[in-house]
């Protein structure tokens, strides 16, 4: 009997101790990146990175279509103005100007044909053995035969010309930057044989983001620096200016080309890496008279709003409080709804819960 009531006691205790809840696992104390809130003031000025290019570039090509059969340039080599780049097999022109001499040839005997028939028959007009009407006929098949002689010579000019075109010289001064046909290859006429870059000046071809763009005009100085070459260049600030900004944004990047004009005598090399800076006093400043400036990892969406965590530091805790982004900056925000002075949690904001306890997060100090 004891033994029947010691199990009796013993189930009954695990039944207990089955129905009882379980203890709450506390919420663990999070340490978190804050950051004070302070009005929002224009950003820094930009800075872009881009290339040097040659104000004056020009793709020179044939005028006439045919077989390239040389090509005296190479990529990177400097040539002057009128000198022989490339040549087209001339055997066809040859020939066509070879076929317009006998046609001025043939136009030329007419017309002396022609000349000597009228004086012959105008010594029998005198004579009186033909009409005047006979003279005006001569003399209508002498201004024909000089008109077609007139024409086969403009046409020898013409074919004179053509033949000159298989030779490609340089239009200025300047450097081969690239080629783009070869030896044997079938050309139309204008085809690009080549890209020059004229002497002169230099400026740098930067990609400017769409929220940027309406705030770089022509006309803005800024400051140009490269990024490796002359010792004495590498380090030093080119004084630029603002030349053209793009129409259109980039199909692919949705980017607007900007290029941004050298000093006349900076002696900058082609094709170098340079970094531009916008001078920030003449930018437009961002509208955020009313905002402060926020990371964009700082923001959270709370239902159709969005919100950020204020920390309170009295209790420890951190509590949600809607804002209205007024725009971007960049990596960052401008946010209506935020005093200056508060805190907020800078980043890990979707882990959090309203009224949770956390801490500062230190930094490990360096070894």
């Amino acid at each position: 009997m004891k033994t029947v009531h010691f199990v009796l006691v013993v189930t009954a205790s695990c039944l207990l101790a089955a129905c009882s809840q379980p203890e709450p696992v506390q919420e663990p104390v999070r340490a978190v990146k804050l950051l004070t809130v302070a009005p929002a003031t224009p950003s820094d000025a930009s800075e872009y990175a881009g290339e040097v290019r040659a104000r004056v570039e020009s793709q020179p090509g044939f005028r006439v279509g045919g077989k390239l059969v040389e090509r005296l340039v190479e990529p990177g080599q400097r040539v002057r103005k009128g000198e022989l780049l490339a040549r087209l097999d001339p055997q066809d022109f040859a020939l066509a100007t070879q076929a317009v001499q006998a046609q001025v040839q043939a136009a030329r005997t007419q017309r002396d044909l022609a000349a000597a028939e009228l004086r012959r028959f105008n010594d029998l007009r005198r004579q009186g053995f033909v009409s005047d009407a006979e003279i005006e006929r001569r003399q209508a098949a002498l201004d024909a035969a000089e008109a077609t002689l007139q024409q086969a010579t403009a046409n020898q000019a013409v074919q004179g010309n053509q033949a000159a075109y298989t030779r490609l010289v340089a239009d200025a001064d300047g450097v081969v930057t690239a080629v783009m046909a070869e030896v044997g290859q079938v050309l139309a006429s204008g085809t690009p044989v080549l890209r020059l870059a004229h002497d002169g000046p230099r400026e740098v071809w930067i990609a400017v983001p769409e929220d940027r763009a309406p705030d770089v005009k022509p006309g803005m100085p800024a400051q140009a620096r490269l990024w490796a070459g002359l010792a004495s260049a590498a380090t030093a600030d080119l004084p630029a200016r603002v030349r053209e900004v793009g129409a259109s944004a980039d199909r692919v990047t949705r980017t607007f080309l900007v290029k941004v004009a050298l000093a006349a005598d900076a002696a900058v090399p082609l094709g170098a890496t340079a970094y531009v800076r916008i001078d920030p006093s003449v930018a437009e400043p961002v509208r955020s008279a009313a905002g402060v400036r926020l990371p964009t990892s700082a923001l959270m969406r709370n239902g159709q709003d969005t919100s950020v965590w204020v920390f309170d530091p009295g209790a420890q805790t951190v509590q949600p409080r809607a804002v209205q982004v007024i725009t971007a900056d960049g990596n960052d925000v401008i946010v209506a709804g935020l005093q200056p002075g508060l805190e907020v949690v800078a980043a890990g904001v979707h882990v959090l819960s309203p009224g949770q306890t956390v801490t500062r997060f230190a930094a490990p100090a360096m070894q």
